[in-house]
């Protein structure tokens, strides 16, 4: 007979026939001591769950009888994830890399787990730790590194292992990105117009190595470079979209009258878009003047309406928030 348990704001109730498996279960966590941190979580995680998961429980059971299989201890840590209990994931993944010391997936996705889990320092910390000691022969383990890194705003350190990362694989136009915009976080311009137009050379399809090419010419951008950054945004989204975003970057950088410009361009193609109308709401507030626009003919093509920010550093693996209110759109 299967037993369902219900638990509500950390209370947890017991019907009918479940009541000795309470009895057993109670039993075993009374004596916390005996038992590992993380098999003590197991335990806790089974009374909330009512041991019903036939999965977690065939994956113990195959990690008892072979304690050396790496691959079982892995797929446990992930199922556990997948369902909603990261904590004791990261217990399981904690327990394997100290079984697995040089095992290089164990050290990956420790690390990812403890990103998820907003631990962002200590993932950086614990991969250099392991690189330190074992040196990559993939470029995965500094190019996750470096994104790490990048997370904490130490981008010095972030550009080192992007470098890394792109000597154990030079053809990769999503490393050249990845260095590409650490360059452009710290005001390196000119280096990071060349890696990502490296990056956008080798993948002229990538759509976030254009955009970030896109918001390094436009950034102190004139003239050539400034068509050239709505030409790439064009390329990825649409006229409305592309207008919006030079228009986002000229208001962050103080250049209001440009930015108004830009805005309307982009209310022409598009009177209703969106993003469009916050910023000009949002430079109304900044320069004083009306966000009303005149009349203006609408273009007569179907665009999708987006509200996906553009700010990507790594092919959608890492995310950096625009400052102020600014809205970058892209279509999808």
């Amino acid at each position: 007979m299967i037993c369902r348990v219900w638990a509500s704001a950390g209370a947890i109730l017991l019907l009918g026939s479940c009541a000795s498996r309470m009895r057993q279960t109670n039993a075993v966590v009374a004596r916390p001591a005996a038992v590992q941190p993380a098999m003590q979580r197991q335990i806790e995680n089974a009374i909330d769950a009512g041991d019903g998961d036939v999965i977690a429980r065939q994956l113990r059971e195959r990690m008892a009888a072979g304690p050396d299989d790496v691959n079982v201890r892995l797929a446990l840590a992930d199922h556990y994830r997948k369902q909603g209990y990261p904590e004791l994931a990261l217990e399981h993944y904690r327990l394997a890399a100290e079984r697995f010391p040089d095992n290089a997936r164990v050290a990956l996705l420790t690390a990812q787990v403890l990103h998820d889990q907003g631990m962002t320092a200590e993932a950086a910390a614990g991969l250099e730790r392991f690189l330190a000691r074992y040196p990559a022969k993939d470029a995965g383990l500094q190019a996750w590194l470096g994104i790490l890194w990048d997370g904490q705003g130490e981008y010095a350190k972030a550009e080192i292992a992007h470098r890394a990362a792109i000597v154990l694989d030079p053809s990769s136009a999503k490393l050249r990105n990845n260095l590409g915009y650490n360059l452009l976080l710290q005001g390196k311009r000119n280096d990071a117009l060349t890696e990502l137009r490296r990056a956008v050379g080798m993948d002229s399809g990538s759509r976030t190595a254009r955009g970030n090419l896109a918001l390094a010419l436009m950034r102190g951008g004139r003239g050539e470079e400034r068509k050239e950054a709505i030409l790439q945004w064009q390329s990825i989204s649409n006229p409305a979209a592309a207008h919006n975003n030079a228009g986002a970057v000229l208001l962050e950088e103080g250049r209001y009258v440009e930015a108004r410009k830009e805005l309307e361009f982009a209310l022409s193609h598009q009177p209703a878009y969106t993003p469009a109308l916050k910023n000009l709401e949002l430079l109304a507030g900044l320069d004083g003047k009306s966000a009303a626009l005149p009349v203006r003919a609408a273009s007569p093509a179907n665009w999708k309406r987006t509200m996906k920010r553009l700010w990507y550093a790594v092919a959608g693996m890492e995310e950096t928030p625009s400052s102020g209110s600014v809205t970058i759109a892209t279509k999808q």
